[in-house]
C-alpha cells in the first residue's frame, strides 16, 4: 500500500522561487496527510512553458540551486516528483521528472517524447531521453514518465520492463474542446499495453495563451477518478489490493459525455482571463460595451473572474448607435454591477472630418468613415487604460479575427482577448448557457441581429454568410485543410459560389491583422497563434 498526493498547482512561468515555494507548502499539508509520495506537474519548478527562459544560462542555474536545495529539504517520510529543467552526459537541456527524498536527488528522468507540433516547440530547447526510470520508494517501484511519454507507446513499456508497478505522469496539458476525451483514450490504450496503474498529474492556471485546465486523475483499469477542471487542488489516493481509493470528496467519476461543455468552456475562460491579468500584475480591466453580443460576454467573462469592482464598462456612442444598444450596455453594467461610463465621439469625429476635409475632398465616403469610429473608440479605450492603469480587453471573436471584420488600432486594441478563439455561434450559445445560470446578459442582446452599427441600418450579414455557415467553413479550413471544393460539397454550394470565394479570400487577406491583435486564451485544437502560421505575403489563393 502506497499514499500519493496529487499536486494540481498554478505555477507562474520564471517564478522559481515562489513555485518552490508553492511546492513546499503541497508538500507539508501532503506530509501532515500521511502521503508518502506527492507529484507535480510536468516542469513545475519553472512553470510551463518557460519557452525562451530557457535560453539564459542563469535562469538554468538558479533552477538547478532550487532542485538541489529542495532534495536537501526532503525527508524519509515524503517522496517529492516535481517537475525541472536538467542536463544530459553531454551538457544538453532536458525535460526532467526529478524525484527528490531522504535528503538527496533519488533520480533524475529525462523526457523522451519531446513534442513539435502546435504550441508545443521542445524540440527547440530540450534533447530526448533514452531511458527508464523507476524509483523504488517504501516497498513501490514508481515508473516517471512526463507528458508526451503518455502518448506514445515505447515509454510506459520501457518503464514496465524496467519493473515498474505504478505509473506516476507529469503533466503540462493545455486544455482544448475535446481534448479530455482524448486523453482518456490515451491513458486507457497505456493500460491495455502495460496493466500498468497510472497516476496523471496536471498543470492548471492560465499562461498567455494557454490555460491547463487541471482535471488530474487516476486510473486503474477498472475505474477512473478525476479532479474538478480549472481548480488548484491537493488531494489523496491510496494505492492497495490492485486498486486505487480516493480520499476526500475532491474526487469526481462520471467524465463529461460531450466535448462541447459549455461549463467547462467558461471555467477555462474565466481562468485565462483572471491569471493573465493577476500574472501580469493588473488590478482591474476596462473594456468597450458597446450593446452587442461580444462585449457583452467579456464583460460578464470579466466580472466573473475578477468581481465587479475591477471592471469598468465604457459606451461610445454615434449618429449610428441606436437607442436599443444604449439601454441595453446601461442595463447590464447596472446588472453586474460594474462602473459605467458612457464617452459620446461625435464631437472627436466632427474635428478629424474637418481636419480631413480638403484631403478627402471628391473622394465618396467608404469603409474610411467607418473605421474612422472604430478608431476613435480605440483611442479614448486606451488613453483610459494608461490613465488609470486598467488592461483594455479586446472584445473580438474567432469569426471575426478569421474575416479581419475588426479595425486594426480600433475595436482591435487591447491587451488581451478573451474571445479570440471563440467562434461567434459558440459566442451565442455560452451567453445563452451563463444567463442559464444567473441572468447577466440582457435577453435582447442575444436575440437581436448583430451589427457593428457603423453606418445605417447596418448588419453583419450584409457581407457576411450566417455565421453558422461561416464557422464551418473556417472550422474546415484551418482545422481539416479542407479546399474550397470540399468546403463547397460539405456545404451543398457550387465551387465558384461567391460567399465562399469571398470569405476564404478575407481569411487570406486578413493575415497582417491578426499579427497585429492582441494574445488571447485557445480553446480549439488550432487557434491564430502558434498553431497558424500563415505567411501574409502570400500568392496561393487555393
Amino acid at each position: 500500500m502506497i499514499r500519493i498526493a496529487l499536486a494540481q498547482i498554478n505555477p507562474l512561468v520564471g517564478d522559481l522561487i515562489g513555485n518552490a515555494n508553492l511546492m513546499r507548502r503541497a508538500a507539508e499539508q501532503a506530509r501532515a496527510d500521511g502521503a508518502q509520495v506527492i507529484v507535480f506537474p510536468e516542469l513545475s519548478l519553472t512553470g510551463y512553458p518557460p519557452e525562451d527562459l530557457l535560453l539564459f544560462p542563469d535562469f538554468i542555474g538558479q533552477s538547478e540551486v532550487l532542485v538541489q536545495q529542495l532534495a536537501r529539504e526532503t525527508d524519509d517520510q515524503l517522496l517529492w516528483v516535481i517537475g525541472a529543467v536538467g542536463r544530459n552526459a553531454h551538457g544538453q537541456l532536458t525535460n526532467e521528472a526529478v524525484a527528490l527524498g531522504a535528503g538527496k536527488i533519488q533520480a533524475r528522468y529525462a523526457k523522451q517524447s519531446l513534442p513539435n507540433y502546435g504550441v508545443f516547440d521542445e524540440q527547440r530547447y530540450f534533447v530526448a531521453g533514452e531511458q527508464a526510470c523507476v524509483v523504488e520508494w517504501q516497498g513501490v517501484k514508481l515508473g516517471l514518465l512526463v507528458c508526451e511519454d503518455l502518448w506514445q507507446a515505447s515509454p510506459a513499456k520501457r518503464a514496465k520492463a524496467a519493473g515498474a508497478q505504478i505509473l506516476l505522469t507529469l503533466h503540462a496539458s493545455p486544455y482544448e474542446v475535446g481534448k479530455w476525451h482524448q486523453r482518456l483514450a490515451v491513458v486507457q490504450a497505456r493500460f491495455a499495453e502495460t496493466n500498468l496503474p497510472i497516476v496523471y498529474v496536471n498543470q492548471m492556471g492560465g499562461q498567455d495563451a494557454l490555460v491547463f485546465d487541471g482535471r488530474s486523475f487516476v486510473y486503474d483499469g477498472a475505474q477512473l477518478h478525476y479532479l474538478p477542471i480549472a481548480k488548484a487542488i491537493l488531494a489523496m489516493v491510496t494505492w492497495s489490493a490492485n486498486k486505487f481509493h480516493c480520499l476526500g470528496d475532491h474526487w469526481l467519476s462520471e467524465p463529461p459525455t460531450t466535448a462541447l461543455d459549455w461549463s467547462a468552456i467558461w471555467q477555462v475562460l474565466v481562468l485565462g482571463l483572471g491569471d493573465y491579468v493577476r500574472k501580469n500584475g493588473f488590478k482591474t480591466v476596462l473594456l468597450g460595451l458597446s450593446g452587442g453580443i461580444d462585449s457583452a460576454l467579456v464583460l460578464a467573462l470579466a466580472v466573473d473572474a475578477l468581481g465587479a469592482d475591477a471592471v469598468e464598462a465604457v459606451m461610445m456612442p454615434f449618429a449610428y448607435t441606436s437607442e436599443m444598444s444604449q439601454e441595453d450596455a446601461a442595463e447590464q453594467a447596472k446588472l453586474l454591477g460594474v462602473r459605467y461610463t458612457q464617452l459620446p465621439i461625435s464631437p472627436i469625429y466632427s474635428a478629424i472630418e474637418t481636419t480631413l476635409h480638403d484631403r478627402f475632398s471628391g473622394l465618396a465616403p467608404d469603409v474610411t468613415e467607418e473605421n474612422l469610429q472604430a478608431r476613435i473608440r480605440g483611442l479614448l479605450l486606451m488613453a483610459l487604460s494608461n490613465k488609470t492603469g486598467a488592461l483594455l480587453l479586446s472584445t473580438s471573436n474567432k469569426s471575426e479575427s478569421a474575416m479581419g471584420y475588426a479595425t486594426l488600432y480600433g475595436d482591435m486594441n487591447g491587451g488581451f482577448a478573451p474571445l479570440k478563439d471563440v467562434p461567434k455561434t459558440w459566442v451565442y450559445a455560452l451567453a445563452d448557457w451563463r444567463n442559464k445560470q444567473s441572468v447577466v446578459i440582457p435577453q435582447r442582446v442575444i436575440d437581436r441581429p448583430p451589427s457593428a452599427e457603423l453606418r445605417p441600418d447596418q448588419t453583419d450579414q450584409d457581407s457576411l454568410p450566417p455565421y453558422d455557415i461561416l464557422d464551418a467553413w473556417i472550422d474546415g479550413r484551418m482545422q481539416q485543410g479542407q479546399s474550397l471544393s470540399q468546403l463547397a460539397a460539405t456545404s451543398g454550394i457550387a465551387d465558384d459560389d461567391v460567399m465562399l470565394n469571398r470569405s476564404m479570400r478575407l481569411l487570406r487577406l486578413s493575415e497582417y491583422k491578426r499579427r497585429q491583435a492582441a494574445p488571447g486564451i485557445k480553446i480549439t485544437a488550432r487557434s491564430f497563434d502558434k498553431d497558424w502560421r500563415m505567411p501574409i505575403t502570400n500568392g496561393w489563393k487555393g
